[in-house]
C-alpha cells in the first residue's frame, strides 16, 4: 500500500449516502459526511506536497453529503470543508477555510500545528469574528483504507466476568523503556504485542488489557505552548481511527497494526479493552479550535446551553459534551462501537465519564436513548462493557446505578479500601460490602458481583507505590502550580513524605502495599490492576500525571521490585485456583438446606478475634480495625460451564489494619478441623517460608497491619 498523489480530472459520481466516511471498494471511494448546518462540503485531496485538489460533493440525502471519486485508492489523504452560517450566537461556525477531520476516518496522519490557522475566529479577540486564515497544511488528514487483513484462527478469549483480572495501562508507558523491546518498536501497538510483553502479562495472570485511550486524539495547545503533551490521550477527535503516535510503520499501515497487537494478545488469552471517550472531544469550549464536529455541524454534535448557544454545556470539565439526544451523534458512538467489535477485534469498552452519555436533558437517566441503543444492539450488547460511573456535572456520581449488562469502576471500594489500611476509621458495614462484591449497591436490580470493578489506584491518581510513599500530590511539573489533581488522596506515607532510607518505614510500605494488592485480589468482584502496580512503579507523588510523556509516567524496567512482582503472580494464581474467591453470586450469609440433608454451614460467616460469629453488636461498633472472615468453598451455587458442582476448598481471611498485634482465636472444630495459612501479608513470601498449620480453636498471633489467609485443613460439612 503507498500513498498516492494523483490529479484528479475525472468528475465526483452521485455515490451513496451510507457508510458515512470514506470507503473503497476496489476501483474507487465513496465519501460521505453527515452535516445539517452545511449549504455546500467541499472533499479535499492532497498530494506528496500538500496540493490540494477540491471536488464538491454533488449529492445530499437525509443531510448526508456524498461523492465517489474514481481511482482514489487507500493511502489517499483528505478532509473536508464545510460552507455554511457562521453565527455564534445562534450556535453555528461553519468556515470552509478550516479544514475538518473526517469523524469517520479510519486512519489519521499528522498533528496539529498550533497557530491562528486551526481556530474559527481571530485569536486575541472574541469569537464573534470569522478568520479566514487556511488551516489546512496544519491540519492532520485522513487516510483511506484498505481493511482487508488475515485474521486466520482468531477468536475472542471471552473469559468469564468472574475469571476476569484487568490490567490497565497505557500503550506508550508500558514498552517505551523495556530493553527487550526493539527502539522501534517501543511505544507502539508492535511493541505491546512483543513477546517479552507477552510474556510479562501472561506469567502475571492477567486476563484482559485495558487500555487507554487509542482513538485518534489532539496535544492541545496549552500543553504545547508549555512544552509538554496529552499523554493520557483523554482529547479524542476522530472515535474510528486508532491513534498514529503508536505506530511503528507509517499512519496509513497503522489499521494492520492494531490488528496484529488484538490478534497476538488473542492468541495469548488475553482480552482487549478500550478505554474509550464519548463524552467530549479535542475541540474544547467556544474559544476551541475548529478541528472536526465544530465546523461540520456544531449544534447537531455539542451539547449547547439553552437559551444561549454560542456556549457550551458542559458535564466533563473540557469545555464541551457530545449531545447523545441528537440521533446522528448516537449513530457515530454505536457506528464506532461495532466497527472496534467487528473490523478491529477488541472485546470491550469502558467509557470514560459515562454519566455524561446518560445525560438525555439535565439529568443523568439511567435509561436515556445510548443505553436502549446498546441493549439492543446484537453486536455491542455481548462484548464486556464497564462505566466509569461519575461525570463533573450536577447529580454525576452515579455509582451503582447503571443498567443490568454494565459493570462499574467501583469508586467506594477504592475509598473504603483506602481509608481502612490507614485506618481513616472505617465503618465495619462498609467494609464487609466492599470485601463480598458491593451488593449494597448491585444486587437490588438483578446485578452480580462482577457488577463491581474492584480497584484501589487507576492512571488517575497515586501509583500504588505512591499511594503508601505520600500524604500529599506533588504536581509541580505539571505547571499549574498545584492546582491540578485531586486533593482526597487518602494516602498515608507511613511516616515519612516520599523516598526514604528509613528501613523500617521502607517495611512498612511494603507490607501495605502488600495489604492492598491482597484486599484488591481476593474481594468479590473484578479486580483491576493499575499497570506496573505488580512491580512498585512510582510517578513520584504526581496524581495527575495526564501531561507527562516522560520518565515520570513511562514504566521503569530496569527498577523492579522483583519480590513483589513475584509476590503479585502467586496471589492472582491463588484467586484463579480458588472459585471461592470469584463468585458469580453475592453470598446469602445463611444456612443453606437441601432436601433430605442436615443443616449446612453458611456461604460466609463473620468472626470476632475471639473466635465466636459477630451478632447485631458488633456490627454497630462503627469502625473496623480487624475483621475475620469464613469463606465456604462447600457452598458455592453456580455450577461450572459443563453444568458440574462447584466444589472448593473453605479459607478463613482475617485482616488487622491495626498498629498492634492481634490475639486472634480460629473458628471451633464446626468450621474445620484445622487451618494452614497460605498467604500472610507481614512477609514477602506468600505464606512466609515455613506454612503454619493450627487446630481449630487454638491461638494465633496475627501482626499489626497484616492479613493472613488460612485455608481449611479438611473440607467443611457438605
Amino acid at each position: 500500500m503507498e500513498l498516492l498523489y494523483n490529479s484528479y480530472t475525472s468528475p465526483v459520481l452521485p455515490g451513496d449516502p451510507y457508510p458515512l466516511g470514506a470507503t473503497f471498494d476496489g476501483l474507487g471511494t465513496n465519501f460521505s459526511l453527515f452535516s445539517q448546518a452545511a449549504d455546500a462540503v467541499e472533499l479535499c485531496l492532497f498530494d506528496l506536497d500538500g496540493r490540494e485538489t477540491r471536488f464538491e460533493l454533488p449529492e445530499v440525502d437525509a443531510y448526508c453529503w456524498h461523492g465517489y471519486v474514481e481511482h482514489v485508492e487507500p493511502g489517499q489523504l483528505y478532509g473536508y470543508r464545510v460552507h455554511g452560517p457562521y453565527d455564534p450566537e445562534k450556535g453555528l461556525r461553519c468556515n470552509p477555510s478550516k479544514l475538518l477531520i473526517d469523524p469517520y476516518a479510519k486512519a489519521v496522519e499528522g498533528e496539529v500545528g498550533w497557530g491562528q490557522e486551526p481556530f474559527g475566529y481571530r485569536l486575541g479577540g472574541d469569537d464573534m469574528t470569522r478568520d479566514d486564515s487556511d488551516s489546512a497544511h496544519v491540519m492532520p488528514k485522513g487516510i483511506v483504507v484498505d481493511s482487508a487483513f488475515h485474521w486466520g484462527s482468531d477468536h475472542p478469549p471471552r473469559h468469564r466476568w468472574a475469571d476476569t483480572v484487568i490490567y490497565e495501562t497505557h500503550v506508550k508507558g508500558l514498552t517505551w523503556n523495556h530493553p527487550e523491546v526493539p527502539a522501534h518498536q517501543r511505544g507502539t501497538y508492535a511493541g505491546l504485542a512483543h513477546p517479552a510483553i507477552i510474556e510479562h502479562l501472561t506469567k502475571l495472570g492477567v486476563t484482559a488489557v485495558e487500555l487507554m485511550p487509542v482513538h485518534q486524539f489532539i496535544h492541545d495547545r496549552r500543553l504545547a505552548d508549555m512544552g509538554l503533551r496529552n499523554y493520557w490521550g483523554y482529547n479524542s477527535i476522530a472515535y474510528l481511527a486508532p491513534h498514529n503516535g503508536y505506530a511503528s510503520r507509517p499512519a496509513h499501515r497503522v489499521v494492520g497494526e492494531f490488528k496484529s497487537m488484538v490478534k497476538t494478545l488473542h492468541r495469548a488469552g488475553i482480552e482487549v479493552i478500550l478505554d474509550v471517550v464519548y463524552n467530549h472531544t479535542a475541540e474544547g469550549d467556544h474559544m476551541g479550535p475548529t478541528l472536526s464536529f465544530r465546523g461540520i455541524d456544531n449544534p447537531s454534535y455539542y451539547r449547547l446551553v439553552d437559551g444561549d448557544p454560542r456556549h457550551y454545556n458542559d458535564s466533563t470539565g473540557t469545555g464541551n459534551s457530545l449531545n447523545v439526544r441528537n440521533p446522528q451523534v448516537l449513530q457515530l458512538l454505536m457506528d464506532s462501537l461495532r466497527y472496534w467489535v467487528m473490523e478491529m477485534h477488541v472485546d470491550g469498552f469502558r467509557f470514560d465519564l459515562a454519566a455524561s452519555l446518560a445525560r438525555q436533558f439535565h439529568e443523568v437517566d439511567r435509561l436515556s436513548a445510548f443505553f436502549d441503543l446498546i441493549h439492543q444492539d446484537p453486536v455491542v450488547s455481548q462484548v464486556k462493557l464497564i462505566a466509569e460511573p461519575w461525570d463533573v456535572g450536577d447529580g454525576g456520581y452515579q455509582v451503582g446505578n447503571f443498567p443490568p449488562l454494565w459493570s462499574e469502576w467501583n469508586g467506594k471500594f477504592r475509598d473504603t479500601v483506602r481509608d481502612y489500611w490507614r485506618q481513616a476509621g472505617t465503618p465495619i458495614g462498609e467494609l464487609a460490602e466492599r470485601l463480598t462484591g458491593s451488593s449494597d449497591l448491585y444486587q437490588a436490580n438483578g446485578r452480580s458481583p462482577f457488577a463491581s470493578i474492584n480497584f484501589v489506584t487507576a492512571h488517575d491518581g497515586f501509583t500504588l507505590s505512591d499511594l503508601v510513599s505520600y500524604n500529599d500530590k506533588h504536581n509541580e511539573a505539571n505547571g499549574e502550580d498545584g492546582r491540578d489533581g485531586t486533593d482526597d488522596n487518602r494516602s498515608w506515607n507511613c511516616g515519612v513524605e516520599g523516598p526514604t532510607d528509613d528501613e523500617s518505614v521502607k517495611e512498612l510500605r511494603q507490607r501495605q502495599v502488600r495489604n492492598i494488592m491482597a484486599t484488591l485480589m481476593l474481594s468479590q468482584g473484578v479486580p483491576m490492576l493499575l499497570g506496573g502496580d505488580e512491580f512498585g512503579r512510582t510517578q513520584h507523588g504526581n496524581n495527575n500525571a495526564y501531561c507527562q510523556d516522560n520518565e515520570t509516567s513511562w514504566y521503569d524496567w530496569a527498577d523492579i521490585d522483583e519480590d513483589l512482582l513475584a509476590w503479585t503472580r502467586a496471589l492472582i494464581r491463588l484467586r484463579r485456583d480458588h472459585p471461592v474467591f470469584r463468585r458469580r453470586r453475592f453470598f446469602q450469609g445463611r444456612p443453606l438446606r437441601a432436601s433430605g440433608t442436615a443443616e449446612r454451614l453458611p456461604d460466609i460467616a463473620w468472626f470476632r478475634p475471639d473466635g465466636h460469629q459477630m451478632g447485631d453488636a458488633d456490627w454497630n461498633v462503627g469502625y473496623a480495625k480487624s475483621l475475620g472472615i469464613f469463606l465456604n468453598g462447600s457452598a458455592i451455587p453456580d455450577p461450572d460451564e459443563h453444568g458440574r458442582r462447584v466444589l472448593d476448598d473453605s479459607f478463613f481471611f482475617v485482616l488487622n489494619a491495626w498498629d498492634q498485634t492481634l490475639d486472634l482465636t480460629l473458628p471451633a472444630e464446626q468450621w474445620a478441623q484445622s487451618w494452614t495459612a497460605v498467604l500472610d501479608t507481614s512477609s514477602p513470601a506468600l505464606a512466609g517460608e515455613d506454612p503454619v498449620t493450627l487446630e481449630a480453636s487454638s491461638h494465633m498471633a496475627v501482626p499489626g497491619r497484616t492479613i493472613v489467609v488460612l485455608e481449611a485443613g479438611r473440607p467443611v460439612k457438605a
